[in-house]
Order: C-alpha cells, then structure tokens, then sequence
C-alpha cells in the first residue's frame, strides 16, 4: 500500500498532474470519475495568494468530491511561502505540494518552479521551513536539475526526505531541456532504488497510454505514475491504467457519442466555475485530443477552436454526432 503520511493511495497510484490553466475543478471532476487516485491544484504562485490576487486564490476552490487532494504552491521567497502555507491551510487540502519544477521562464527567474535547482541549498532551506510550518503533509515535484551537468535528483530526493517530504514526484527532464528530447527514467529509476530513500517516488514524463506505465513501472519500479499532458482531452486514460495494470487488459476506446458526452459536461463545469468567456476559451486546448484519432475530424475540430459561443459548439458537436453515427 502506498502512503503520503497517513493518506492511502493503493498499490500503484495514478497521478493526475498540476497543470496551469488545465487541472482546474471542472476537469478534476471528470478524471476522478474515471479512476484517478490523486490529484493536485494548478500550481498557484505563493506571491499572488499573499497579495490575495483573484487568479491565486481562485484556484483553492477544492470540493470533498476530490478528495484526497492536494494544493501546489511556487515561490523563491522563504517568508512568502510560509505566508502562503498558512492561507492553503485554511481550505484543509490533504497534501501541500511544491513546485520545483516549472521550466517556464518567468518563474525560473525569480528562482521559484524548477530556478530554484541552481541552489540546491536554498531548495532543501525553503521544504524545510515550509514542513516546519504545517501539520500537513508536504510533497515536491521537481526535475532531474537544472541541466545535464547538475543532475543530482538522488542526492536531491534524499535531502528533501530528510527535511520531511513525504513523497517526491520527478519529470525526467532537466530545466534546460523544457518538454523537448525524451524523459529520462533511468534517474528516476535510481532515486527509488537509493537504499536511504523511504517515502514514494512517482514517475512523470512521456507517459501517453497505458502501455507507457506499464513499461515505466517495470523499468524503474516507482511507486506511481503522474501523469500531465497524456491526460488532456483524455480523461479516460486513467481507467485504461488501472484496467491494464490490474489485469492485462485494456478496455474498449470511448465510443465518438461517449466522447462527445464528456466534451459537453467538461464545458458546462467550465463555464459554471470560470464564466461562458473563460470557460469556452480555455476548453479549446482539449478538443484536439477528445476526438484524436477520427479520419475526418479536422474541420470540426476548428470549428470547435474558433467558436466564441456555447450555441456554437454545440452545433458543431451536434454536427460531429451526426457524422460518425
């Protein structure tokens, strides 16, 4: 049985990411229905709930439904983070995450997300503090380093075990390399199989299908898989997972109706959480991997991505219902 603390997760749990602007409550809600164990917030800047920004704290909005659950913060800023611990608390998430890990320029330079692996002492000071701080317990998704030459992930994970993290989720790629060349599971591999090391090691990166976790797990015997952009547009890839590591076998692939089905309860979550502008606009980066794989989808799909209005798009789902039935 796999543990964070005292929370229980199963034999070899699936993670549903932090994603900006994708893991919000509407898709949270679909992924938890189809099977995945646990699921973190967007990642939500330590600097902007502090400031009580709209955007930080809009993304605290956690339901029971969700549970267990857990809220990413990011920051440089010792004292920030510590403030920003203190506000997550009070929404009583069931883990506290820190991002070590956002390649993304803007956050690397200020030295929070993944900056911070250029002062691997400052990395291990700032977890230290923030376990400190709270009874909740902490994880950390991080990189291997911050580039080729400073890949010390397994020396890395130990520090942070023994600063009090009670599990570490790694994407096998350095910050330089962003999302490009192919994940390095090999480091991942090693990091679990550090003797000293006790607390869950989770896998991420190149993982698109069940298949993938299966090698994956075989390759480096981590304790579960994260899982990121495999799962956009495809909430339905967490219970292929589970189907195909409990019993070999894959389940049939979503009809186009049942697809279609999703599409428009993912969009009304959206739109009921984030308002009709928001909502519409941010769905767009799902369509193209809710009805990949369709000869003859593409025309629709730009319909869907161009579309302004909710009247709109469900035409053209309308339109797609009619074609493939």
């Amino acid at each position: 049985m796999v543990k964070i603390g005292d929370i229980e997760l199963g034999e070899f749990p699936i993670l549903l990411a932090p994603m900006e602007d994708v893991s919000d409550p509407p898709f949270r809600k679909i992924c938890k229905r189809f099977g995945v164990d646990l699921m973190y917030t967007e990642f939500i800047s330590s600097e902007g709930l502090i400031r009580d920004a709209v955007k930080s704290t809009k993304k605290l909005d956690i339901f029971n439904f969700e549970r267990p659950i857990g809220v990413q913060i990011f920051g440089g800023n010792e004292d920030s983070m510590k403030r920003a611990v203190e506000i997550v608390s009070e929404v009583k998430p069931d883990i506290i995450d820190i991002n070590f890990g956002c390649p993304v320029k803007k956050v690397t330079c200020k030295g929070a997300g993944a900056g911070i692996l250029q002062d691997i002492p400052k990395m291990v000071k700032l977890t230290k503090s923030i376990v400190n701080s709270t009874s909740i317990p902490v994880t950390v998704k991080t990189r291997l380093g911050w580039d080729e030459k400073s890949m010390y992930i397994v020396e890395v994970a130990e520090k942070l075990q023994d600063v009090g993290i009670k599990a570490i989720s790694i994407h096998g790629r350095t910050r330089k390399q962003m999302y490009k060349g192919c994940a390095n599971w090999t480091l991942i591999e090693k990091t679990k199989e550090n003797p000293r090391l006790n607390i869950p090691v989770f896998g991420n990166g190149d993982v698109f299908s069940a298949h993938d976790v299966k090698e994956k797990k075989d390759l480096s015997n981590v304790d579960g898989v994260m899982i990121g952009r495999g799962s956009i547009g495809n909430p339905w890839i967490f219970n292929e997972i589970n189907s195909y590591i409990k019993n070999g076998i894959l389940p049939p692939p979503p009809t186009i109706k049942e697809r279609i089905d999703v599409v428009k309860e993912h969009l009304d979550l959206s739109i009921k959480w984030k308002g009709e502008k928001l909502g519409v606009l941010e769905m767009r980066r799902h369509y193209t991997n809710y009805f990949k794989g369709f000869k003859g989808i593409k025309n629709f799909r730009i319909k869907l991505v161009t579309s302004n209005n909710v009247d709109e798009i469900s035409d053209t789902l309308q339109e797609i219902d009619d074609h493939f039935n």
